[in-house]
């Protein structure tokens, strides 16, 4: 039986509500709101120490999918921080060097930064605070030191022969008194000067914030830290997963020319609520596509710990990201028939699939009765001689901010993790490795192009009702972000549970399709779950055919959430997955 207490209290109060993958970030948050700041200076402060703090899970050359509400709009949008594919970067130019897959860690991988300049955009066309207030927090942490997450001291363990023998540094940056023992005070000096230059670059610009703010993103993108980059890159060859080396492909040009964006969300109606997610360049209409399945059964007659209900999730899940697989790409360069993916007829025809047993086959469907295909990169094989770098996971920060306003944010920040690709020693972090996710076979949705967005994991969601945002969630996890939160948000919707109960659900989810990560592997019909949904439902799950990896009782997902109901109260809950992530609030 699942456990009735949540861990937590969900909190509530009326003033602001922060919640994030790190306490410290939390803080900061909180810090800027009190500070006469809103949602979207707390987003930006809070993110800026994520990069500071959560080495192994972002930086400032990674990733940024974003949605937020501002009250001064009326309406929610999409900011896509998904930085391009350089301009050299051509399925040819793999080819010619015998890669049939983009490699998981190095330099090739790297597409154009596109953090840095989403969170500044945010900054300076919706903050109230000024370049120095949203850095001065990140710049007193990363030189004065932080405490060491486990989960940072384990990824630079797990990379320590690769730093050593292959990628120098990364050694003197990490490793200089060897490996950080968990909770120890470490400090990125490189990156606070960095961090610092901004700040002095911004303020030369003159008072107008708006013009420090531009300045500030000149400074990265067209300025000296560009240089930096590009001087790395092109200049540097590095070791990476293919077992080669290799430099990097980014130009002065694809940085200069390159700019964050904003967009309308795409929606799907659940329940009377209006869920918003990012567009196909995303897997966010996943979650979409998974809601107009399972509005087909009536789950909230299930019961919540039972196998009858996970079956059924994840066999909708199945369908959706082969969907995902077969479609999805930068709606720029391809044409994604994202309308039919989610119509009510489409998923009514898709529904029949689910059966009584697990499927172990991979189907997508076939929209406006186009034929569908899948291009699963393939991986390619080390050289006979050379060592491959140790190839660990990435991971993902997310942060939620609501304030009394009612302005909302919703953000997923990842890549530039320290495992992926070799610290450049003057900035004090990474590129990012986003480019293995695209396809190197021609013709496939999501293939590799020059100035397109890899189709990116990451999948902040935004829920509005009568118009109104009421609720902002997401998690880190690769695919498995719009597994687990479903999961919570039928918990919350359909169940009633508060922010935190839903969140302390034991969580699952299927690696049935090909990852989205290097080597793309793929496992039919396999599921995992946490070992407290208990042994006869893990019983049941495997006598309907599924593969069950029992994971720990508290080792999926690190959600955290933030709500607004129509008189005005906030809440917020947080993930105890991790002993990291906090909400705070009042």
């Amino acid at each position: 039986m699942l456990e009735s207490t949540p861990t937590r209290p969900e909190l509530r109060g009326t003033f602001g509500m922060v919640s994030s993958t790190h306490w410290i970030a939390s803080a900061v948050g909180m810090r800027a709101l009190e500070r006469g700041g809103n949602a979207f200076d707390a987003a930006v402060a809070a993110a800026l120490v994520l990069q500071v703090i959560e080495p192994h899970m972002n930086g400032p050359a990674g990733d940024l999918s974003l949605l937020f509400w501002s009250e001064e709009l009326g309406e929610a949008r999409v900011l896509c921080g998904q930085g391009v594919a350089p301009r050299a970067a051509t399925i040819r130019a793999f080819g010619d060097l015998g890669l049939n897959a983009v490699p998981g860690t190095g330099l090739l991988a790297a597409c154009v930064p596109g953090a840095f300049d989403a969170w500044m955009l945010l900054l300076r066309d919706f903050g109230r605070l000024g370049v120095r207030d949203a850095f001065e927090p990140a710049i007193h942490y990363a030189g004065g030191g932080f405490p060491a997450a486990p989960l940072m001291c384990q990824r630079i363990a797990e990379m320590e022969a690769t730093f050593r023998e292959l990628w120098p540094s990364s050694r003197d940056h990490y490793l200089a008194t060897g490996v950080p023992a968990p909770h120890s005070q470490f400090r990125n000096r490189p990156l606070a000067q960095t961090f610092t230059r901004i700040v002095r670059d911004a303020e030369s610009a003159g008072p107008s914030r708006e013009a420090q703010v531009d300045a500030a993103r000149d400074a990265f993108y067209r300025g000296s830290i560009a240089e930096i980059i590009v001087g790395f890159s092109s200049g540097t060859s590095v070791v990476d997963s293919s077992g080669s080396g290799h430099s990097g492909l980014l130009s002065l040009d694809d940085l200069a020319s390159w700019r964050a964006s904003y967009e309308r969300p795409v929606t799907g109606d659940y329940r009377g609520m209006t869920v918003c997610k990012t567009g196909p360049w995303g897997q966010g209409p996943v979650f979409l596509q998974q809601l107009a399945l399972l509005d087909g059964f009536a789950l909230n007659e299930l019961p919540l710990d039972s196998a009858d209900r996970i079956h059924t999730i994840v066999e909708c899940a199945k369908l959706a990201f082969a969907d995902r697989e077969a479609w999805y790409g930068d709606p720029d360069h391809v044409d994604v028939p994202l309308e039919a993916l989610l119509s009510s007829d489409y998923n009514a025809a898709r529904r029949p699939l689910v059966g009584d047993r697990a499927s172990l086959e991979l189907i997508p469907g076939s929209p406006d009765g186009r034929s569908p295909s899948i291009a699963v990169p393939g991986r390619e094989t080390p050289a006979p001689g050379t060592r491959e770098p140790t190839l660990t996971t990435g991971d993902t920060c997310y942060v939620a901010v609501v304030d009394r306003d009612g302005n909302v944010v919703s953000a997923t920040p990842s890549g530039g993790w320290l495992q992926s690709s070799p610290v450049m020693p003057s900035l004090g972090f990474p590129l990012g490795t986003r480019a293995q996710m695209f396809s190197l076979v021609e013709g496939a949705a999501n293939a590799l192009v020059p100035g397109a967005r890899p189709r990116t994991t990451l999948s902040p969601t935004l829920v509005l009702r009568d118009g109104r945002p009421v609720l902002a969630f997401g998690t880190p996890g690769g695919d498995q972000q719009d597994q687990w939160t479903v999961g919570f948000f039928l918990a919350h919707i359909d169940c009633g549970l508060d922010l935190q109960a839903a969140i302390d659900l034991p969580a699952f989810h299927t690696t049935h399709f090909p990852d989205s990560f290097y080597p793309h592997e793929a496992r039919p019909g396999e599921i995992h779950v946490e070992a407290r949904v208990g042994e006869s439902v893990i019983s049941e799950l495997r006598s309907r055919g599924h593969t069950v990896e029992v994971e720990p009782a508290w080792g999926l997902g690190r959600l955290g959430a933030v709500g607004r109901d129509e008189s005005g109260v906030l809440s917020a809950g947080a993930n105890p997955r991790g002993k990291s992530g906090y909400a705070v609030g009042r």
